[in-house]
């Protein structure tokens, strides 16, 4: 009776030793774990759920593993904040990669650039001001400082252009992301301030609250601003 037991228990160790290829199923199995891999599955995760989404341990669940691993390639959570939204805000630049001597045309692309970077991922925007500048927000503060510069904006000025356009683009991103209102409720708004209008005739006269070309509205205020950045001849 023993060798039989031996002998059945050896065709089924047989069996359950069987590789993947022999039995037809495909191996399974995570690709090695890499700091690309943790920074690209944390932008994922703060799509889905937000900066309070992310927790080490539910972005090592993610990654298929241990938390205790992620840390032989980031020091912490914050350092993974850091890293993420860093990478979601790499500048490529136009595609025509040709000296140009339009520096309006050049921040335009730069800053449309940014906002549609930060509205792909809309916890960027809130979450830019609170930490380090890492590499690629530097490259593009870089060259739009350059820009302006070369422009004719003077040293003096240049730090106040900046952080106008910073506050212009961060400002019109994150309303964008939040203001989410669909046909219905603008209407309804609407309609609820023309019931007003003797309070408030001039915002009610314009229909402000129709008014839904976001994209439009960033690019003429962004021109509005342009002309006040422009030198004076």
């Amino acid at each position: 009776m023993a060798a039989k037991r031996s002998g059945a228990e050896s065709k089924g160790s047989g069996r359950r030793g069987a590789s993947p290829l022999q039995s037809g199923q495909e191996p399974r199995s995570e690709p090695p774990l890499s700091l690309e891999r943790i920074v690209a599955t944390a932008v994922d995760l703060l799509d889905a759920e937000g900066v309070d989404g992310l927790k080490m341990r539910r972005l090592a669940d993610r990654l298929g593993s241990g938390a205790m691993s992620l840390y032989w390639h980031v020091g912490n959570k914050e350092e993974v904040f850091d890293l993420a939204l860093d990478s979601v805000l790499e500048y490529r630049g136009p595609p025509d990669i040709v000296e140009s001597r339009d520096w309006r045309g050049e921040i335009v692309h730069m800053l449309e650039d940014w906002r549609a970077s930060m509205l792909r991922h809309p916890w960027s925007a809130s979450l830019l001001p609170r930490r380090a500048l890492g590499p690629n927000i530097l490259i593009r503060l870089e060259l739009l400082s350059k820009t302006l510069s070369g422009a004719g904006v003077t040293d003096a000025d240049l730090n106040v252009a900046i952080w106008s356009l910073w506050n212009y683009v961060i400002g019109a991103t994150i309303t964008r992301a939040n203001f989410d209102l669909s046909d219905d409720d603008r209407a309804a708004a609407q309609q609820r301030l023309t019931g007003l209008s003797q309070h408030y005739p001039t915002i009610e006269r314009s229909r402000l609250l129709l008014d839904n070309d976001w994209d439009g509205a960033f690019r003429k205020g962004l021109d509005f601003l342009l002309d006040g950045l422009a030198p004076r001849q």
